[in-house]
C-alpha cells in the first residue's frame, strides 16, 4: 500500500509533467472529490493552468497551478497509483492490483504537450476507491515530513500533555504515535515496524517513555530508513519484510516474530531485542 516512498515515487513522475497545460478535467467516479468541490468545480479551477510544481507532504501528493490557480492534493488510500502518458510510477503495489486498469481511473487531467500539441493524461487509479483529491488542502494539518525530522520535532512528537498529577504523561503505543499523520506526515504500517526493529524498540512501548538517547536513535533510523528504502524501491524493501509472516523469525537474533495489533494495525516484531 502506498506509504510516503510510494507516494514520493509519485511525485518524481508526476514533476515530469510540470509545465505542461491542462486541457481537460476527467472525474469517471465523482466520490474521490472532498471538499466543498464539484465536477463541474473543480474543472472551472483548473481547465487552462499550468501545472507548476509537483511536491509531497507525508503521504500527500501536492501538485500546483499557475495563474493563481489550486493546489490539487492526491491521496492515495490502500491501493492507489499514479499514471503518467501510460508510464507507471511503480509497476505494483505488494498489497494492491498486479498493474494498472483503466477501470480504475478515478480521476484524471488531459495535459497538452510542451509545444502545445495534444500531450497525455496524469491519472490516479485505485481499485478500491480509497484514493481521494481536494483542492488547496490544508497542508498545516499534516506534522512534519518523516524524511526529515529533528530530533527536536521527534521529541514534540512524541510528547503527551501531563497528566491530572502534574507527571508526565505516558503517552499511546509508540507505533500509533507514529502513525499518527497530524503529528508525523508519512510513515506507514510497514515503514514503522522496520524503523522500530532497526531503532530495538517494542511498538508497544508508551510514547512518552523513551528517554533523550532513545529519541535520538529513533530520529537517525527514521531519517536513514527512509533513505535506504527509497533507494531501493518502495516501504516493501525493509529487512523485516520476508519475516513479516507466521513462523518468521527475527533477522536480527534469531528469535520468533510476535504478530500483534497496535494502533489498530498488524504488527509484526521481535519481543527479545525490541524492549
Amino acid at each position: 500500500m502506498p506509504e510516503m516512498l510510494e507516494v514520493e515515487l509519485y511525485r518524481q513522475l508526476a514533476d515530469r509533467a510540470t509545465g505542461r497545460t491542462i486541457t481537460s478535467v476527467a472525474v469517471p467516479d465523482s466520490r474521490v472529490l472532498r471538499g466543498d468541490v464539484s465536477v463541474a468545480g473543480i474543472r472551472r479551477a483548473l481547465v487552462g493552468r499550468p501545472l507548476t510544481a509537483a511536491r509531497r507532504r507525508g503521504k500527500l501528493l501536492l501538485l500546483d497551478t499557475g495563474d493563481g490557480g489550486p493546489t490539487v492534493g492526491m491521496r492515495f488510500g490502500m491501493t492507489g497509483g499514479l499514471v503518467l502518458d501510460d508510464h507507471q510510477a511503480i509497476d505494483a503495489l505488494v498489497y494492491g492490483p498486479a498493474g494498472f486498469g483503466r477501470q480504475w481511473v478515478r480521476f484524471g487531467l488531459h495535459l497538452a504537450g510542451r509545444d502545445g500539441n495534444d500531450g497525455g493524461d496524469l491519472l490516479l487509479h485505485d481499485p478500491r476507491r480509497f484514493g481521494r483529491v481536494v483542492l488547496d488542502p490544508d497542508e498545516d494539518a499534516l506534522g512534519p515530513d518523516a524524511a526529515t525530522v529533528t530530533v527536536a520535532q521527534l521529541r514534540h512528537v512524541l510528547a503527551s500533555r501531563p497528566s491530572p498529577s502534574g507527571r508526565p504523561a505516558a503517552g499511546p503505543p509508540l507505533k500509533a504515535r507514529l502513525l499518527d499523520q497530524s503529528r508525523l506526515a508519512g510513515l506507514g504500517n510497514l515503514l514503522v515496524d522496520e524503523i522500530l526493529w532497526r531503532a530495538d524498540l517494542s511498538p508497544r512501548r508508551p510514547s512518552g517513555s523513551l528517554s533523550g538517547d532513545d529519541v535520538n536513535v529513533l530520529a537517525r533510523r527514521i531519517r536513514s530508513t527512509v533513505a535506504q528504502l527509497l533507494r531501493r524501491g518502495g516501504s516493501h524493501t525493509g529487512d523485516l519484510m520476508p519475516e513479516r509472516r507466521a513462523g518468521g523469525h527475527c533477522p536480527k537474533d534469531g528469535a520468533p516474530l510476535t504478530k500483534s495489533t497496535v494502533g489498530g494495525r498488524t504488527t509484526w516484531w521481535c519481543p527479545q531485542h525490541q524492549v
